[in-house]
């Protein structure tokens, strides 16, 4: 087998204009089926020259060509479904977050584990090679010893009503939408995990979900972090990191592909501005990878300990939230 088969549990927006077409650009990855709740599956598949379209997520599931699932379902759906494909050896790439909570992301784990399926968080804004390039400019000293790490990841929500990222029970708010992706930067740009966290969201008053929430963060190596995430501010997708030398600014960090899959790397010192920009299809390269680790039977690169670990801090954010204190990150 030189190519992992696809199946997509869901027509979702993302499964349709990313993940899709990704798989289809991908070298060792090919779509073979699609499903959903209903007729409309059909109409789907033929507009995305997928072969096989299914009126119920357990029929792709049950299908023996299949060898991996991606797992775009509103986020209150993600265990149910996990549990249920690596019941059918089927491995899983899963949307962020994977769970509602630490608890739910550590069961997950164990139990892909337990059925001997590969299983990975789809954070693929990681795959860019912009992120490695700021760690070699880390580690080589340029810009002195790390002090601060700032991301924001923001977007304008307008058209709300109906929309699961306002419902509550099916895991919506700004924090689990776009903060997850900032609180991931912030322990893997710096390999340390937060120990602390003070955060503070605007709670719509109507659906009692987050559409802004803003932390602080202490990281086990001293460096302290803050974060901003929000459905009420202009789109941003940003980190910089700041030394005792100099500064180092991703404004591409998670939406690359936003801006034609340059990303940019600016560093900043002694008043003087160099910028590198680094190209990278993340989409594809998340889809080769995984599809690489199931083909050599390796574990993929980004582990479930370190999405048990995201969850941790997400968890400690909506306890601090609601706490209105500084509380310490389970770890």
């Amino acid at each position: 087998m030189n190519k992992i088969r696809w199946g997509v549990l869901s027509t979702a927006n993302i499964a349709q204009t990313e993940l899709i077409p990704a798989i289809n650009r991908a070298d060792n990855a090919e779509v073979v089926a699609i499903a959903s709740r209903g007729s409309k599956v059909h109409a789907v598949a033929s507009k995305l020259n997928i072969p096989k379209a299914y009126e119920s997520y357990d029929s792709l599931i049950e299908d023996p060509e299949i060898d991996a699932v991606y797992i775009p379902l509103p986020n209150h759906l993600h265990k149910e479904w996990v549990f249920k494909a690596a019941i059918q050896g089927k491995h899983i790439l899963c949307e962020k977050p994977v769970a509602l909570n630490n608890e739910e992301a550590a069961e997950m784990v164990q139990f892909c584990q337990e059925h001997n399926v590969k299983f990975m968080e789809a954070f693929m804004y990681q795959f860019h090679p912009q992120h490695e390039r700021v760690r070699e400019i880390i580690s080589l000293g340029e810009i002195g010893d790390v002090k601060l790490i700032k991301s924001s990841h923001s977007f304008y929500f307008a058209e709300r009503d109906g929309d699961i990222r306002m419902n509550k029970d099916m895991g919506g708010g700004s924090l689990y939408d776009v903060g997850c992706y900032s609180i991931h930067a912030i322990r893997t740009i710096l390999q340390s995990e937060p120990v602390e966290v003070h955060a503070y969201a605007e709670i719509d008053p109507a659906t009692k979900v987050d559409t802004s929430a803003y932390a602080y963060l202490k990281l086990a190596n001293g460096v302290t972090a803050t974060l901003d995430c929000s459905f009420e501010m202009v789109g941003r997708t940003e980190y910089e990191v700041i030394g005792t030398k100099g500064t180092i600014k991703v404004p591409y960090a998670f939406r690359p592909d936003f801006n034609g899959g340059v990303g940019h790397v600016n560093v900043i010192g002694n008043g003087v501005t160099r910028e590198e920009k680094i190209h990278g299809d993340i989409y594809r390269l998340e889809v080769e990878h995984f599809s690489r680790a199931i083909l050599e039977d390796v574990a993929p690169s980004y582990s479930g300990k370190s999405t048990i670990q995201n969850m941790r801090v997400i968890d400690a954010c909506y306890e601090s939230i609601k706490a209105g204190e500084r509380v310490k990150v389970n770890q």
